[in-house]
């Protein structure tokens, strides 16, 4: 099915960040399907060393990763006021972990494996909130 875009994510680059190569390439190939740039990571430390941070406007974060993980990545953004909305994509039942990503600001947090229609419905609410937080 495909789906119609708002506006303003015509013109977003989604980071995808998980060390995991065919999480990358399913969500990849299905976001570059739907009308989104993209870019791909294998690690948080690559996407810091990228010059495409400060163009990113939605970031899906693996929590669990060799180096820094989805956490640390989300806390430096965070440190830097990087206003880059997170949607959390794991596996790990953690819900420790789920709080702390929530509480510091992530836009969503989801479970693995997700819906094509739950992560575009978490894309689209995080762009949405990424306008209206830029509009005050």
């Amino acid at each position: 099915m495909k789906r119609t875009l708002p506006l303003h994510a015509k013109r977003s680059l989604i980071a995808i960040v998980d060390d995991d190569q065919s999480v990358r390439d399913s969500v990849g190939s299905l976001l570059r399907a739907a009308g989104f740039e993209i870019g791909l990571f294998e690690s948080a430390e690559s996407f810091l060393k990228s010059d495409d941070v400060g163009d990113v406007t939605c970031l899906i974060l693996d929590l669990r990763m060799p180096g820094l993980s989805g956490l640390e990545l989300q806390h430096r953004l965070n440190e830097m006021n990087a206003s880059i909305p997170i949607i959390f994509g794991t596996a790990d039942l953690d819900e420790r972990a789920r709080t702390t990503a929530l509480g510091s600001g992530a836009a969503a947090y989801l479970y693995k494996p997700f819906t094509a229609e739950t992560l575009f419905a978490a894309i689209c609410r995080a762009l949405d909130q990424r306008v209206s937080s830029a509009l005050t």
